[in-house]
């Protein structure tokens, strides 16, 4: 049941700004996939819901001269699959959108829902990390940018200050530019369940096979997405063969925080995180032909 004080569907970012300084306590909705889904199981109930979908371009994916890639916080998981612009600079991101739930969710669910709904599990995250994805976040007092890393303080609690917005999600060019990625998301079943690990990994190697860069995200491993530095650091200037990508892996154990639930023992985690590391890189390379991005 959905039990609903107040509905407001402010036409700017201002007036939504203005609305939520003058009363935090306001529900941002965006797709509400995630927030009528509270509320249906009665963690939400009585709420004044303050609905984004009226502001215009907010949803918009652009590239500008800088070659700073823009997504805007109400692009649907469909429009980041289906956009050009993806597909063509940051694919492992468009394909990444594709393991979102059913078309059903991703022609609603949005992409800064995903990031500030806080859990673990967001098909978003592990990229976005490996990305170095920045949040720009505006109040009334301005605007504030914080990198994805740092925006997850714990399970399902980001750093986002009650009268804040998420209006923008910028990745630089230095981070995709001459990059090849991917993302897999392990579940238990095929078919639009929630993952059970979600590795992306971003690499960049030069035509002798050496690698220049590297940056893992992993997702669900532990109680908020992580990176894997300790792995990428022991990567740089490796040659891509089997012996550097069980070190990296070996590594990437180490960032993981992993931990059991009821989805999975952190024993089985920990395995995951190592070999889909290691998988995540060769796919990569492959989906290139093989050495050099």
């Amino acid at each position: 049941m959905y039990r609903i004080n107040n509905h407001y569907e402010p036409e700017t970012v201002s007036q939504a700004i203005s609305m939520l300084h003058q009363n935090s306590s306001l529900v941002v909705i965006a797709g509400g996939t995630d927030v009528l889904i509270k509320m249906h199981g009665g963690n939400l109930q009585d709420v004044d819901i303050l609905s984004l979908r009226s502001i215009g371009g907010l949803d918009r994916i652009e590239k500008t001269k800088d070659g700073t890639m823009h997504i805007g916080p109400m692009a649907t998981f469909s429009q980041i699959n289906q956009s050009a612009l993806m597909q063509e600079y940051i694919p492992v991101l468009a394909n990444a959108a594709i393991t979102m739930g059913g078309p059903q969710i991703r022609n609603t669910a949005t992409i800064g829902g995903n990031v500030c709904n806080g859990a673990t599990s967001a098909d978003s995250a592990s990229t976005l990390f490996a990305l170095n994805a920045r949040l720009y976040l505006e109040s009334i007092e301005g605007t504030r940018i914080v990198p994805i890393e740092d925006f997850y303080m714990g399970p399902g609690k980001v750093d986002l200050k009650p009268d804040e917005l998420l209006i923008d999600i910028q990745v630089e060019a230095k981070d995709y530019e001459g990059f090849c990625g991917k993302y897999i998301k392990f579940t238990v079943r095929n078919a639009m369940d929630i993952a059970t690990l979600g590795v992306a990994a971003v690499c960049r190697v030069d035509s002798s096979g050496i690698i220049e860069d590297l940056r893992i995200g992993l997702g669900v491993a532990g109680p908020t997405p992580r990176r894997c530095h300790e792995a990428e650091d022991y990567a740089i200037g490796k040659e891509v063969n089997q012996e550097t990508l069980q070190g990296i892996g070996e590594r990437a154990v180490l960032a993981a925080q992993a931990r059991t639930s009821w989805r999975a023992s952190k024993e089985y985690r920990e395995h995951l995180v190592k070999t889909l590391s290691q998988r995540a890189i060769e796919e990569a390379l492959a989906e290139v032909g093989g050495a050099g991005c």
